[in-house]
């Protein structure tokens, strides 16, 4: 038995493990270029919390504990978080019918041990990664701001930080770019997590696209500007991770899952739109604001939509003039914001006309189940090989490491152009 491959696309061979369903590793297949995935997720393993708590906290830190059938699933304050592979299907039949993995050993090791991740990055041909929370954290470290005891919850934020910093960085500092939750509950003492963060080379932190959709205060507020002005102080990345404020409203027979992943970009053209007439790039000219797994075919749109609305009416050139800038929204857009793609074939060169292709970075989103993990190479290829070098390497590697401020190996692939 085998998984069908593309030209040039890893083959794996072999039967999946009968208790595991894992299928074998596949084969390499050529490297044709320097990748950066500016959006892949972690799963945080059953010994994330211990020792990284204080003492009085130890007993109520987040924990997995094995149900009566046999299932591994996190606790905190009393509550249930299943499915806590939150789509670690990578390494996996596709065409299966289980969604989730119910242990970690039926996940491949790389979603949550660093060493494998790294060899899984290298089967592919993945650089480095921007790897966001899972299930236990949600995308943005909302369930400890929602914990029922504030100082528990703003402990255990502290601790997964240290943990990224220490066991899933600092082991191979080249190839995970380091990114943090902060405390989402209090400003201040947020704005003081990215700090401590900062200082100790972190280069992002997710935040919560919509915030105002998890009742808290929104964009639009003030309230978040502590945070904000610690990212522009320290370069710190904002990155708003699709579904970090919940998905969008769906009818109860709708097919969940699949009608969810549609509607990814409505969910980012709708939080980007929210930061844009909030002011937030207005007040803060040097915030650097990524849009994680949102695609790019909404950017178009977004853009001629915002030139018409202020270009149309006196009513729209008046809104946006009381934000405080001579500049037009999508001149704004293209100056604060970065966005990423893992497949828009038939809109990319229209995102790139609107914004600009050094606004573009590619994602893996390894190990969801939208990852082209570990056929990105062929995917790549397939797709980015008519554009111009200069082009593939921007949207490749090139405008993530200036982004993120990110060393590259020796002879990127392809080369970066010579300075004029």
């Amino acid at each position: 038995m085998g998984v069908a491959a593309a030209p040039g696309q890893p083959v794996v061979t072999g039967a999946p493990d009968p208790d595991t369903g894992l299928l074998p590793d596949p084969d390499p297949g050529p490297v044709h270029y320097t990748v950066i995935s500016v959006d892949d997720h972690l799963v945080e393993p059953a010994d994330l919390f211990e020792g990284r708590v204080p003492a009085r906290f130890a007993d109520r830190a987040p924990r997995v504990r094995e149900t009566s059938r046999g299932h591994e699933v996190w606790e905190f304050e009393g509550k249930v978080f299943p499915q806590l592979g939150l789509n670690a299907v990578v390494g996996r039949d596709r065409d299966e019918s289980a969604v989730e993995p119910r242990r970690f050993d039926q996940m491949r090791p790389g979603c949550y041990r660093i060493d494998d991740r790294v060899r899984d990055q290298d089967l592919a041909g993945i650089w480095a990664s921007v790897n966001f929370p899972s299930q236990i954290t949600g995308f943005c470290g909302t369930v400890y701001a929602r914990a029922d005891d504030p100082e528990l919850g703003l402990a255990v934020t502290r601790a997964w930080n240290d943990w990224l910093h220490d066991a899933w960085w600092q082991p191979h500092p080249e190839r995970s770019i380091p990114l943090g939750i902060t405390w989402l509950a209090d400003p201040e003492l947020g704005a003081a997590e990215v700090r401590r963060n900062a200082e100790r080379g972190f280069r992002a932190v997710t935040l919560p696209e919509n915030p105002h959709k998890l009742d808290l205060p929104s964009v639009h507020s003030g309230w978040w500007d502590p945070v904000l002005a610690a990212c522009v102080e320290t370069d710190t990345v904002v990155c708003l991770h699709v579904g970090s404020s919940g998905m969008m409203p769906m009818p109860p027979d709708a097919p969940m899952i699949e009608l969810g992943a549609t509607l990814f970009g409505a969910l980012s053209l709708d939080a980007c739109a929210n930061w844009l007439w909030s002011g937030v790039p207005v007040r803060f000219p040097g915030l650097k604001i990524a849009m994680s797994e949102g695609g790019v075919g909404w950017i178009p749109m977004l853009v001629d939509r915002l030139d018409y609305i202020v270009g149309h009416s006196g009513h729209g050139r008046r809104a946006w003039a009381a934000l405080g800038t001579d500049l037009s929204p999508s001149e704004v857009l293209r100056r604060n914001f970065w966005f990423c793609t893992i497949d828009d074939p038939t809109s990319l060169g229209a995102a790139q006309a609107a914004v600009g292709t050094d606004r573009l970075m590619v994602e893996v989103d390894y190990p969801h189940a939208d990852s082209t993990w570990p056929a990105t190479q062929a995917f790549l290829h397939d797709r980015l090989s008519g554009l111009p070098d200069a082009d593939v390497a921007a949207l490749t590697y090139a405008n993530a490491a200036e982004l993120f401020r990110w060393p590259l190996p020796p002879e990127p692939r392809p080369p970066l152009p010579s300075p004029t």
